[in-house]
Parts: structure tokens; C-alpha cells; sequence
């Protein structure tokens, strides 16, 4: 799983993400140099780095190189995100948490990501995010005492 990328590393790549072809360091030198001063070296290190780890990918052109995204922004996030939520000892309980932190815009998002992901849903299955969160903290709520109990979840019903 990849770690999140530092400060100069992210401000790297989205201008990579950003301009979907293959970059110089040259170019992402002189971007940068509009926010801050930082010498050519430093972007050049960064960028080898970056090849190193696996985010970009080069080719020769002359005397430099030319670097290319080895992945979109969007697998990037969905990998921290992933592994962020493997980390949870309650993963039901982190996404209902990580729900309840949403804009009403990030709700939208959420609804139409679901609608791609099953397609085969009828129309209504997917539920306003606000009612499928609280829906889910019963549910993981129900998890929880049931698990304090000892109880196996369906003993008994």
C-alpha cells in the first residue's frame, strides 16, 4: 500500500496529474517557482525519487527526462483511503464515522460512485447517504453490544 506522498512530493505530482503528458523537470521547476523558490536540483531529486517509488515513470528526450503519471489521483486517494480504513480494529464503525464527516457534495459523489459500482440495483436501492449512515451506525452499534455480549450474532434469534 502507498504512503501518503510529502509535501513537495504531492505538489510534484499534481502538477504531473494535472497536466496528463509527459512532464520536464524543467517545467515543473518553473510551475513551482511561481509559489516558491526552490532550486532545480531539489525538483530533480524529487522526481528521481518519485521514479524510484514507482509514481512516474521516464524516458529519455535528449539530455533529460520526461515523466508520466504511473496512476490517476483518484487511485492514489482510493489507496489511502483503503489502507487507512484497514487499519480500523472497527471498519464498520470508520466508515459511518468517515460518512458523517461529508459535505452534502461528497454525499452526491458517494450516491453516483454506488450507481457505477452496481449498476444492476434497481432505481431507490441506494439510499440518501444520511440514510444509509444512520442505518449503519445502528447496525455497527448492534455489532458492537453484541460482541461485548460474547454472543454470536445470530444466537438466539
Amino acid at each position: 500500500m502507498p504512503r501518503q506522498l510529502g509535501e513537495l512530493e504531492d505538489a510534484v505530482m499534481t502538477r504531473v496529474w494535472q497536466w496528463n503528458r509527459p512532464v520536464t523537470v524543467r517545467e515543473v521547476l518553473e510551475d513551482l517557482q511561481q509559489e516558491r523558490s526552490i532550486a532545480y536540483t531539489t525538483v530533480m531529486t524529487v522526481m528521481d525519487n518519485l521514479h524510484q517509488k514507482g509514481w512516474v515513470r521516464r524516458e529519455v528526450d535528449g539530455r533529460a527526462y520526461r515523466y508520466t503519471a504511473v496512476s490517476t489521483r483518484a487511485a492514489y486517494s482510493a489507496a489511502l483511503m483503503n489502507e487507512a480504513w484497514s487499519q480500523s480494529d472497527n471498519p464498520a464503525a470508520a466508515l459511518v464515522a468517515f460518512f458523517g464527516m461529508m459535505s452534502a457534495e461528497q454525499h452526491d459523489a458517494l450516491r453516483d460512485a454506488m450507481r457505477i459500482v452496481l449498476p444492476t440495483l434497481p432505481e431507490g436501492a441506494v439510499p440518501a447517504v444520511g440514510e444509509a449512515v444512520g442505518e449503519a451506525a445502528g447496525e455497527a452499534a448492534g455489532e458492537d453490544a453484541e460482541a461485548a455480549d460474547g454472543a454470536e450474532p445470530d444466537a438466539g434469534r
